[in-house]
């Protein structure tokens, strides 16, 4: 089995669920299937997360887990301490997959200081597969002169219907990473998308609906998120629908290079 496909394609994301609603809308996610769960340093969601596993009543084996590492903990051997604490907060002995979040902000630690660190880190267990977000074609081509082929499971970045990042992601998919999709339904911007509607509607759908089953018919992985069960159910929802050839083609012709999260201290992105 390759690496890439022990990661379940639909995931969902968990920035924003803090505190007892946070983990009351992670265990709806639980409850209505959702088997991936996506965390991170910075979301301060791995308790959450963790609690909301263990009340689930579903053994660890059940939940693919992952988190990513703060660019604070990018430091010689601060990384694998970090993720130690990461697995603390989880209350877990592994994580599934473990992420680099960003790229250093203006590439002021040398990529090889935190790469091989999260390499270190899965060398002793800490983390089965190990990938990273906000990557270029440039810094995967460097990971991969640093660390070898095939051994990044997983790049993800922002792409939804209106951010196809296709340069990217065909790049990946060739290479074989797979590609998680965050902000996969864009902030709710998706609603008056012609082309997404009239999809939906022929499905009886909505058109963020349409956006994961688009994600997912890619053969991307996709992390939406919620704090509404409704929602949360609604997306889930997404991953039975199946789009014809010529639905996934029109979906492709409305990609207008609409980035949301792009910091001044980001990559240059292809």
């Amino acid at each position: 089995m390759e690496k890439q496909d022990v990661i379940p394609r639909m995931g969902f994301g968990t920035f924003g669920r803090n505190g007892k609603e946070g983990i009351d809308a992670i265990l709806c996610a639980l409850e209505t299937g959702y088997r991936h769960l996506d965390t991170a340093q910075t979301y301060d969601t791995e308790f959450e997360v963790g609690e909301a596993l263990r009340r689930s009543g579903l053994k660890r084996d059940e939940v693919f887990l992952t988190t990513k590492i703060s660019t604070d903990n990018f430091g010689p051997g601060a990384l694998v301490p970090s993720l130690e604490k990461s697995l603390e907060a989880l209350r877990i002995d592994q994580v599934d997959l473990t992420l680099i979040h960003w790229p250093a902000p203006y590439g002021r630690i040398p990529l090889e200081v935190y790469m091989t660190q999260i390499a270190e880190a899965q060398a002793r267990g800490l983390t089965r597969l190990i990938g990273v977000s906000n990557f270029t074609i440039a810094l995967l081509e460097q990971t991969e002169a640093l660390l070898g082929k095939g051994k990044i499971a997983n790049n993800q970045f922002e792409l939804n219907p209106i951010l196809q990042n296709k340069k990217l992601a065909n790049y990946c998919q060739e290479k074989e990473i797979l590609v998680t999709c965050y902000l996969p339904i864009a902030r709710g911007m998706l609603s008056d998308e012609p082309v997404l509607r009239s999809i939906g509607e022929k499905h009886g759908e909505t058109p963020e609906q349409v956006a994961i089953a688009f994600e997912l018919a890619k053969g991307y992985c996709t992390i939406p998120t919620s704090g509404r069960p409704e929602r949360i159910r609604s997306n889930f929802k997404a991953s039975s629908i199946t789009l014809s050839p010529d639905e996934i083609a029109a979906i492709e012709t409305i990609d207008r290079d609409h980035r949301v999260v792009d910091p001044d201290w980001g990559p240059k992105w292809d």
